[in-house]
C-alpha cells in the first residue's frame, strides 16, 4: 500500500501519537475482557474461539488469499510461525487469568527486548554495547517486577516470561517472510496457522462455552484487531521514536483498570519495573533508528507481523 503524502509536519505525529493511544486503549479493552471470562473456559480454548471469530475479518481478502501461491520454505515458516504463536497465545491468556492486568501489560514490553536478543543469535545481527546495557536495564526491570525470593512467584509469571519469548519468535519469523508477501497476507496466515494449531489444545480441554462468554471473546476479536489496525495507522503517519513512548500509557491504563473493575491494588513495583522496560525499549528503538539512516539495522518494530 503506498502511503499518502503527509499533509504537514506537524499533522503526522499528532495523527501517529492519537492512533498509539486508541490501539492502547484497544489492547487493554482486550485484557479486560479476557480477565472477566475468569478461568471458566480453559486458556487453549479462550484462545482458539477468539482467533476463530476473528477469520470474519479475514472475508474481505479471501479470493487474495486464495491466490496466494507459498514456496516449501514458505510454507515451513509459516507453519513454525503458528505453532509459536499458538502457545504464546495460550500461555498469554493463561496469565490473563493468574496475575493482575498491570503486570502482563508491564512484561509484555519484554517483547522488543527478546526480539532483539534472538535477532543476534538467530539473524546474525551484531549488538553494540549501548543495546547491549539497555537490555541489561529492561531485563533488571523485569526482575523488579517478578522480585524473586521478595514474593511468590505465580505460574502466570512463568507464563508471560514464556510468552514475550515466543511472540519474539514469531515476530522474527514474520521479519523474514515480511519481505516477500504483502503485511495483510502476512497478517492473515497468521491467523489461520494459529487457529489450525490452537485447536488440537482447545479440543483436549473443551467446555461448552455460554452465549455470555461467547460475546466476551466476540469483543475480545473486535478490539484485537481494531488495535492492529489504529497500531498500522500510528506507524504510517508517524516515525516509531515518536509513537513507541506513547505505548507506555498502556501500564497506565491497566493500572486504572485494574483497580477500578477488578480491585487489584496499584503496585508500585510493577509501574517503576514497567517504567525502566519501557525506557530501554525506547532507547532500542531510537538507536535502531539512528542506525537505519545508515542502513545497518532495522528497527525493533519492523520484525513485528
Amino acid at each position: 500500500m503506498t502511503p499518502a503524502s503527509p499533509p504537514s509536519p506537524l499533522a503526522n505525529p499528532v495523527r501517529g501519537i492519537f492512533w498509539m493511544v486508541v490501539t492502547g486503549i484497544c489492547f487493554v479493552a482486550v485484557t479486560a475482557l479476557v480477565k472477566t471470562l475468569g478461568g471458566r473456559i480453559p486458556a487453549a480454548e479462550s484462545a482458539f474461539l477468539r482467533y476463530l471469530i476473528g477469520l470474519v475479518f479475514l472475508i474481505p481478502i479471501w479470493r487474495e488469499l486464495r491466490s496466494v501461491s507459498l514456496t516449501p520454505r514458505q510454507k515451513k515458516l509459516f507453519g513454525l510461525r503458528g505453532i509459536v504463536h499458538s502457545l504464546g497465545v495460550i500461555l498469554w491468556f493463561y496469565a490473563m487469568t493468574r496475575i493482575p492486568i498491570a503486570e502482563v501489560t508491564a512484561m509484555n514490553y519484554l517483547n522488543p527486548v527478546y526480539v532483539s536478543i534472538l535477532a543476534v543469535f538467530l539473524l546474525g545481527e551484531r549488538m553494540a554495547l549501548r543495546r547491549v546495557l539497555a537490555v541489561i536495564a529492561a531485563l533488571i526491570g523485569s526482575l523488579i517486577i517478578l522480585r524473586p525470593g521478595f514474593r511468590e512467584l505465580d505460574p502466570g509469571h512463568i507464563a508471560m516470561l514464556g510468552t514475550a519469548l515466543l511472540f519474539a519468535g514469531s515476530y522474527l519469523i514474520a521479519k523474514i517472510v515480511s519481505g516477500e508477501l504483502p503485511a495483510s497476507m502476512v497478517v492473515a496466515l497468521l491467523s489461520i496457522t494459529v487457529t489450525l494449531g490452537l485447536a488440537p489444545f482447545a479440543l483436549a480441554v473443551w467446555v461448552t462455552p455460554s452465549l455470555a462468554d461467547l460475546g466476551v471473546l466476540a469483543a475480545i476479536a473486535c478490539f484485537a484487531t481494531a488495535g492492529h489496525y489504529t497500531m498500522t495507522l500510528a506507524f504510517a503517519a508517524a516515525p516509531v521514536t515518536v509513537t513507541q513512548p506513547v505505548t507506555f500509557l498502556q501500564l497506565v491504563w491497566s493500572v486504572l483498570v485494574g483497580a477500578l473493575f477488578f480491585a487489584e491494588p496499584v503496585d508500585p513495583w510493577v509501574i517503576l519495573g514497567g517504567g525502566i522496560i519501557m525506557a530501554s525499549v525506547i532507547f532500542i528503538t531510537w538507536r535502531e533508528a539512528v542506525l537505519r539512516k545508515s542502513h545497518r539495522t532495522p528497527l525493533v518494530n519492523e520484525t513485528k507481523g
